[in-house]
């Protein structure tokens, strides 16, 4: 961490004695500020058209081009945090840095641009992208894929939850994704576990964790069962847990001792992805959860008010609802005040 510190401070030299007021950042630069400072905001000043194709994870999208750059800026950024700033090839990015600078804020430009990102092979995606920090200073970058799917990236391994290539929207694994280090299955329905898409993402080594009734559907994988617990590649501690439908005449849904919601434990950082689950009595038993992803989409799991119970039973740091279909999200945030409730594009 002191050699960050130094090698932040010589940046920010570099910057002060620059004419443009700014730094420009070399593609190997940039990437290690993105790997290593919790501070960061990562800023796409492309297009929103540009933006959806594809982006670097964790970027948020203000348009250099567009209306009012500057009071958006000001609304969506912290000016006690540096800004990294990209576009296509380094010249919107160099002419937002500039601006940004005499707005107060400390900015760094890549060089290059998306297409030297891109170039360098650095990994880009269209989706949205959450990133925690483990307690000894590592990014989680948390790839919100669609409805039940999602992507754990940590410390160069991929961890796919749930992975389904046709389910509503078209997924291509094969060329949006890494191949997986471990490959983790809640339960047998459609929409989480779709044999081909694992078949995909497998390599030699890959690990496939998954409920019994799953792994006897696929002839393949470790069974897991609620209450156990397993440790994953980069010391990950993963613990199963329960994940059921209570509503009378539901339960068929989901039957208990099924499927499996899971807990990752990650150099300190708990995320608990829930599966199809509405807010069972276990949850209470969920302790010092830093983001949980909760299923809001009766009649299979949970409405808004099981919600609301069950982010108040748990009480995570963050909560992100997921695999919510078309239920209605808008009151959820008031309903939890003082909770850090995120609303993604999880349809």
């Amino acid at each position: 961490m002191n050699k960050l510190i130094h090698s932040l401070m010589a940046l920010s030299l570099l910057s002060l004695f620059s004419c443009k007021g700014y730094t420009d950042l070399s593609v190997a630069d940039f990437d290690k500020m993105l790997s290593q400072d919790a501070t960061v905001q990562l800023v796409d000043v492309r297009t929103p058209d540009e933006f959806a194709g594809n982006h670097l994870p964790g970027a948020q999208n203000i348009d250099w081009q567009g209306d009012g750059f500057i009071d958006l800026a000001k609304a969506a950024l912290d000016p006690a945090r540096p800004v990294l700033a990209y576009c296509r090839s380094g010249k919107r990015s160099a002419a937002a840095s500039s601006a940004l600078q005499k707005a107060g804020f400390t900015v760094y430009n890549l060089l290059g641009g998306f297409l030297g990102w891109t170039e360098a092979g650095k990994r880009v995606t269209k989706y949205e992208v959450e990133t925690f920090w483990t307690d000894g200073g590592k990014p989680v970058r948390i790839t919100l894929i669609k409805h039940g799917s999602l992507e754990v990236a940590y410390d160069g391994l991929s961890i796919q939850i749930d992975p389904v290539g046709e389910y509503g929207k078209h997924t291509d694994y094969a060329v949006e994704f890494p191949k997986a280090d471990v490959i983790l299955v809640t339960h047998e329905h459609k929409d989480h576990f779709e044999p081909a898409t694992i078949d995909i993402l497998s390599a030699e080594g890959t690990r496939l964790i998954l409920n019994e009734t799953s792994r006897a559907q696929i002839g393949k994988g470790e069974a897991i069962a609620n209450g156990q617990r397993t440790e994953l590649p980069g010391g990950i501690v993963m613990d199963a847990v329960p994940a059921y439908n209570t509503t009378p005449g539901r339960e068929m849904f989901h039957p208990k001792g099924n499927g499996n919601g899971y807990v990752l434990t990650i150099d300190g950082l708990r995320i608990y992805v829930a599966g199809d689950t509405e807010d069972v009595p276990e949850m209470a038993d969920l302790k010092d959860i830093d983001v949980a992803f909760l299923p809001v989409n009766q009649p299979f799991t949970m409405t808004v008010d099981q919600c609301v119970a069950a982010a108040k039973a748990i009480a995570p740091k963050v909560l992100i609802p997921y695999h919510y279909s078309k239920t209605d999200l808008s009151a959820l945030p008031s309903l939890l005040p003082g909770q850090d409730v995120r609303i993604r594009q999880l349809q």
